[in-house]
Parts: C-alpha cells; sequence; structure tokens
C-alpha cells in the first residue's frame, strides 16, 4: 500500500469510533445522536476514502466531519420547527398530509443550504424581494448598491434556485 492509498475504513473504525462517539456524545449529551453522527461521520470517509498521517490527523478529521455534521442537524430541526409551527398556525382546511409535510420540510432545508452557499448580499437581495416583496429599485437603496447588482446577484440565486428544482444542485457539495 502506497503513502496516497486510503487507509482501511476498518481499521480507522476500529481505532477512532469508540472515541469519536464519547467525544460527541459529552458534547451533544445524547448517546443515540452521538452515535448517529458518529455513523454518518465514518460514511463520509466511505464515500470519499483518505490516508492520515497520524491519528492525531485522523481524530482532528473526523471532528471537523461530526462538528459540521452537528450544525446541519441543528439547523435541519430549527426549519423542521419553524415549518410545523406555521402549520399549526394555519386553519384545518390548509392542513396538508404527513408526506407532503416532510417533502416540505425537506424542500425548506435544501433552499435553505443552497441560500447559505451564497455570498451574503445575494442572499439578502433573495430574502428582501421574496419573503419582503421589495422591488429592485428599493433593495438598491437599502443596501447601497445599483439596480444592476440587484438583478446580477437575483439572476444568481435564481440559476441556484433552477439548479436545485432540476436535481443538479448537491447540498452536500457546497
Amino acid at each position: 500500500m502506497s503513502l496516497n492509498d486510503p487507509q482501511p475504513i476498518e481499521t480507522l473504525y476500529a481505532n477512532h469510533h469508540p472515541w469519536l462517539k464519547a467525544w460527541l456524545a459529552r458534547r451533544l449529551g445524547c448517546s443515540q445522536e452521538a452515535d448517529d453522527i458518529s455513523h454518518d461521520s465514518f460514511l463520509r470517509l466511505l464515500l470519499k476514502p483518505r490516508r492520515f498521517a497520524s491519528d492525531s490527523d485522523a481524530r482532528a478529521f473526523l471532528c471537523t466531519v461530526a462538528r459540521g455534521l452537528s450544525i446541519d442537524r441543528w439547523r435541519r430541526r430549527n426549519i423542521e420547527r419553524a415549518w410545523l409551527e406555521t402549520l399549526a398556525a394555519q386553519p384545518e382546511s390548509f392542513a396538508a398530509s404527513a408526506e407532503r409535510q416532510a417533502i416540505l420540510a425537506e424542500a425548506l432545508c435544501e433552499i435553505d443550504t443552497m441560500l447559505r452557499s451564497l455570498p451574503e448580499k445575494a442572499r439578502t437581495v433573495f430574502l428582501l424581494a421574496q419573503i419582503h416583496g421589495y422591488g429592485y429599485r428599493e433593495i438598491a437603496a437599502r443596501l447601497d448598491i445599483s439596480e444592476r447588482m440587484v438583478k446580477k446577484y437575483m439572476a444568481r440565486v435564481m440559476l441556484q434556485c433552477a439548479l436545485l428544482e432540476a436535481g443538479l444542485y448537491s447540498a452536500t457539495e457546497s
């Protein structure tokens, strides 16, 4: 095996899974959540194998992945909670099936991930236009940018939305 060949996942898992799970359990206060995230961290290694120079490098990588996965779960839960609160405030005639609610919650999470991958100004322009209903001139004045820049930012966000809709944008790629 050359230095560039990835280490066998079985070796990495045996050497580092108990430690990673314990580290996550201390941070999260929940052993089930720690178990899920630690397994997902090793799944990332299965998808993109790599070699580490030392045990500390492997653990640093696993901590970084686990931290990111924890943040992603936290964000997803916040979005889902906000969505359920919004649904609860709607009249009963608006009620969607559990399947439809799950599909919409997933779509909201994908949109959130896509928006977070954009520059702050592009995201702000999009939210001001789509959520607050401001026109381009008003957005330009609020952000002290030209209307032309507002149009450029909107075009960028709309392209990302189209890619997401077409299934050509993956939240895990950004």
